[in-house]
Order: C-alpha cells, then sequence, then structure tokens
C-alpha cells in the first residue's frame, strides 16, 4: 500500500458553493478520483476578518454553514489567520475568536488555524488547545537552515515553506522523516520565481486586514497584467504537478500538498480540483455535475 497526498485546499468560506457540490461527488463516486489522494483540510477566512492573511478574504459563506459541511464528510477545516502584524490589542477581536470557538471541536477532522504570528501562536495554543497549527508561508522561508528550524518548532503539525524551496531536493530528501511528514508544499503558485518583494506583499495585505489606510501593493512581476493563469504556474520552476508527486514525493516520504486560489474564481479551482484529483477519463463527468448545479455560478 502506498502512500496517500493530501491536499490542502483553498477556499472554506470563499468557495463553500463550490465545495457542496464537490464533496457529494468525491464521496459517492470515489472511483471517479485517484485512489492515492485525499483532501487534507479546506482553509481561507470569511470577509474583513482582522487576523487575516495571505490575500484579503471575501468569504461571504455563513460559517456555522461551513463548520457544518466540513463536519458531515470529516474534513479539517483551516482558519487562514496569518496577519503577521498583530499587535495585543488585536487578540481580543470577536469575530476571530468567534470563529476558534465555533470550529475547535468540530466533529471528526480537528480544525486548524495557519498563523504567521508567534502573538497569535501563544494566545491561541492556550485559549483554544483543541486546534492544530500550521506554520503559513507568508514567512517566506526561503533560507533551508530557516525552515529547518521552523520545522523542528512543536508547535506546527505542518510547514508551508516558499515554494522557491521546493526544487531544493537533496536537502529536503536528507530531513529526518519526522520532520518530512510537516512539510507542506505549494504546488500551484503563479508568483514570479525571482520576486525579491514576496514579504512585502503579504505585509500590504496585512495592513489591509487591519484597516490601515496603505497604498496597493506595486508588484513587480514582469507578467503581472496577466494575473493569475494556472497554465503559467505550471511553467514556473517551483511548480509540482500529479506526476512530481506520484513519482519523488511520495516515494520520498512527504505526502501534504497545498493547492493555493483563494483570490481565485469557482472555475479556476474547479480545474485544480480536476488536474489534481480527478482520473482524466472522468474529468467530464465531474465537469457536468459541477455545472449543472443550478446553485452553482462559476462564471
Amino acid at each position: 500500500m502506498g502512500m496517500t497526498a493530501y491536499y490542502h485546499l483553498p477556499g472554506l468560506f470563499e468557495f463553500y458553493e463550490l465545495y457542496r457540490a464537490f464533496l457529494p461527488l468525491f464521496r459517492e463516486h470515489r472511483d471517479w478520483f485517484y485512489d492515492w489522494c485525499d483532501i487534507g483540510s479546506i482553509y481561507g477566512a470569511p470577509a474583513d476578518c482582522l487576523w487575516g492573511g495571505g490575500r484579503v478574504g471575501f468569504g461571504e459563506a455563513r460559517p456555522r454553514d461551513v463548520a457544518a459541511l466540513l463536519r458531515e464528510y470529516g474534513i479539517s477545516a483551516r482558519l487562514t489567520f496569518s496577519n503577521s502584524l498583530l499587535r495585543e490589542e488585536h487578540l481580543a477581536d470577536r469575530k476571530c475568536n468567534a470563529l476558534c470557538a465555533l470550529f475547535e471541536h468540530n466533529g471528526p477532522a480537528q480544525s486548524g488555524v495557519i498563523l504567521h504570528s508567534d502573538l497569535l501562536l501563544d494566545y491561541l495554543r492556550h485559549k483554544y488547545p483543541g486546534l492544530y497549527f500550521v506554520s503559513s508561508t507568508t514567512k517566506v522561508l526561503t533560507d533551508f537552515g530557516r525552515l529547518e528550524a521552523e520545522l523542528s518548532r512543536p508547535e506546527f503539525r505542518y510547514v508551508v515553506p516558499d515554494f522557491r524551496l521546493n526544487r531544493e531536493y537533496d536537502r529536503l530528501d536528507a530531513l529526518p522523516e519526522e520532520l518530512k511528514r510537516k512539510v507542506e508544499f505549494l504546488c500551484n503558485e503563479c508568483c514570479w520565481f525571482d520576486c525579491p518583494d514576496r514579504r512585502a506583499c503579504y505585509e500590504n495585505v496585512s495592513r489591509k486586514n487591519l484597516g490601515e489606510d496603505c497604498p496597493e501593493h506595486a508588484c513587480v512581476s514582469p507578467a503581472a497584467g496577466r494575473g493569475y493563469r494556472f497554465s503559467d504556474a505550471m511553467q514556473n520552476p517551483g511548480f509540482i504537478g500529479i506526476g512530481d508527486i506520484q513519482k519523488r514525493w511520495l516515494p520520498g516520504g512527504f505526502s501534504h500538498f497545498k493547492l493555493e486560489g483563494r483570490s481565485l474564481g469557482s472555475a479556476v479551482v474547479l480545474e485544480f480540483l480536476l488536474y489534481y484529483m480527478t482520473k482524466p477519463e472522468r474529468q467530464l463527468n465531474v465537469r457536468e455535475a459541477i455545472y449543472l448545479d443550478s446553485a452553482l455560478d462559476l462564471f
């Protein structure tokens, strides 16, 4: 029996309607999907979350509906609270605390929080001990020594390295098995591989979520005007495709893979679900079932 690839999918609140249509298909027609993969979690944050980071949240789904859906399917929910600029006074935020309380004990699959701030980590560990914690890719861990140090922290169940470490094959292969199990690769990043401003870009999002009046971050990528395209992401030097997962990472002891896409549309996220999880001969079946769902507006 080979290892299983666990995907961590975007849009917990943002794409609730898409997952409400997709999850029944994944359960009822499991033979349509690769038997070597499963859903590790679905992550995201509602709109206007003070603790939010990574992307400015726009999820409008009701938290109780979201919690019920993931409880029904036994899938881990992850709150994306990766704001890097939190201060002591922000910890009392009622909305974010209410979300932690709602998801802390949400059925068979333990819920988690993706975070950047050690201040928030210390607060949540004591206030909501039923949650697990993921070290966010917004920390921009491009130095391998820093990644190893982060993986060694017992507070974190998983650590998402910067996607530019995805090709550090020799050093990743040399990690101890217990640290390999904590690595969660970001697979489909479209960001410029040579970008020098990734940290500043994430900080700009953190400021916006705190309600600060700040200018838009000016992306320096040569292809900034194109926006996200999955076809571009596939050409990125850090891209991890299904062949890489099956032939290199799973045999090497790595089993966690994050798909970005919270700020994209449902139609693009569906393409991720088709490419990464669905057998080619069944992709049309999944598309038809999703497109014919009258409650879902993909475009």
